[in-house]
C-alpha cells in the first residue's frame, strides 16, 4: 500500500475518477466532500469499479476545525489532491464573493493545516482559463495568464498565487498545479460519469441530455468566429486520462522528483476541436442524431484554446490515451444508465 491521500471534492466528477485511479495504483485514499454538487453513493459506485471502498467524510472545506479534526482522525495523511470548488462560470458572475469564499479560504485551510499534520504535498486542480484568449496556440504552460473573464477563473488564478507564496515563505510543502483543458466523457464501466445538478453548464452533459429527449435543442453559441467552421475550438479531454495525470503528479511529489517546489502542467491531448466537430463526431460514434440550432455567441467565451501537452508527456511522463469517439460513447453510455436508474 502506497501512502494515504486526502481527495477533496472526492465525490464530484472528476474526484470520483481520480479516487479509483489512485486506488487501482494502491494509494488509500480519505475523501472529504460537502455533497453540494454531489451524492453520498458515488461512493459506492467507486467501490463497484476498483473493488476497494474508499473512506468517506461528509465535510465542508471552510470548516476549518473541522478539516483539523479529520487530518488528526485519519493519521498519516501524506498528499491532498483539492478539487472542492465552486465551478460554474456564469453563477460565479452572479454570485462572485459565493466564489471567493468557497474557492479561496477551503485551499488556505488546507495549506494552514499541512505542515500542522506532516502533509507533504499538494495537487491543485487549475485550469486552462488562466490563459484567457492565448497570443500563441497551441498554449504552454509559459504563457502568460490573462486578466480573468469570470470570478470563477480568477479563484484559479489567485489560488495558483496562493500556493506559490506559501511555497516561496518556506512552508515545508510541496505542489503541482494541474492546469486542464476541457473533461469529458465518463467511467467505461458507466458507474462514474458527470451528474450535474439542473440544466448542465457544460456542453456534453447539455449535449447527451438532447440527444436522449430531456434538453429539446442544443445551442451553439456562435457559427461567425475565425475558426475553419465558425465555432469556438477546445481542447477535449478524457475524464480518465485527466484522472491518471493526478496520479503520476502524486506519485512525483511522494517520491520527490519534483525540480521546483512548484510545478506547472497543462493537461489536454494537443488537438483542438470545434464545437460543429463534436457534435459530429458525437452522431457519427454513437448512430444518434441531435437537435441544435445556430444562436448568437455567449459572453465570456473564448474563441479557441488547446494544450501545448509536451511538458506533461515528457516530464510527467503522461499521455491522453483516449480517442475521441470513444471518449464521446462513454458519455453516452453514462447518460443512458442514468436514464435505466430513473435519475435523469
Amino acid at each position: 500500500m502506497k501512502n494515504k491521500i486526502l481527495v477533496t471534492g472526492g465525490t464530484g466528477y472528476i474526484g470520483s475518477h481520480t479516487v479509483v485511479e489512485l486506488q487501482n495504483s494502491g494509494y488509500e485514499v480519505v475523501i472529504v466532500d460537502n455533497l453540494s454538487n454531489s451524492r453520498a453513493d458515488v461512493v459506492d459506485n467507486i467501490e463497484k469499479v476498483s473493488g476497494i471502498r474508499p473512506i468517506f467524510e461528509q465535510l465542508d472545506c471552510l470548516d476549518y476545525e473541522g478539516l483539523n479534526q479529520l487530518f488528526t482522525k485519519h493519521k498519516g495523511i501524506k498528499g491532498i489532491i483539492h478539487f472542492a470548488a465552486s465551478k460554474a462560470v456564469g453563477e460565479s458572475v452572479q454570485k462572485p464573493l459565493l466564489y471567493y469564499r468557497n474557492n479561496l479560504v477551503s485551499l488556505i485551510n488546507l495549506l494552514e493545516l499541512m505542515p500542522k499534520h506532516g502533509v507533504e504535498g499538494i495537487i491543485f486542480s487549475s485550469s486552462c482559463t488562466v490563459y484567457g484568449q492565448p497570443d500563441i496556440l497551441p498554449v504552454t504552460e509559459s504563457a502568460p495568464t490573462k486578466v480573468a473573464e469570470s470570478p470563477y477563473g480568477n479563484t484559479k488564478q489567485i489560488n495558483e498565487e496562493i500556493i506559490r507564496d506559501y511555497v516561496k515563505s518556506g512552508a515545508p510543502i510541496r505542489s503541482v498545479l494541474l492546469r486542464y483543458f476541457n473533461p469529458i466523457g465518463a467511467h467505461p464501466s458507466a458507474l462514474l460519469g458527470e451528474l450535474p445538478n439542473g440544466v448542465p453548464q457544460n456542453l456534453i452533459p447539455f449535449l447527451t441530455q438532447t440527444a436522449i429527449g430531456i434538453r429539446e435543442q442544443l445551442s451553439v453559441f456562435g457559427d461567425d468566429y475565425n475558426t475553419p467552421d465558425g465555432s469556438c475550438i477546445r481542447d477535449y479531454i478524457n475524464v480518465v486520462d485527466l484522472a491518471k495525470a493526478h496520479v503520476i503528479a502524486m506519485d512525483r511529489i511522494m517520491q520527490q522528483k519534483q525540480v521546483e517546489p512548484v510545478e506547472v502542467f497543462n493537461i489536454g491531448t494537443g488537438k483542438g476541436l470545434s464545437v460543429l466537430e463534436l457534435i459530429h463526431a458525437f452522431e457519427n460514434a454513437t448512430g444518434v442524431k441531435l437537435n441544435y440550432k445556430i444562436v448568437g455567441r455567449r459572453a465570456g467565451d473564448i474563441e479557441q484554446v488547446w494544450a501545448n501537452p509536451d511538458r506533461a508527456n515528457n516530464v510527467l511522463g503522461w499521455k491522453a490515451e483516449s480517442t475521441i469517439e470513444d471518449t464521446l460513447r462513454s458519455a453516452w453510455a453514462w447518460q443512458q444508465k442514468l436514464r435505466e436508474e430513473g435519475i435523469q
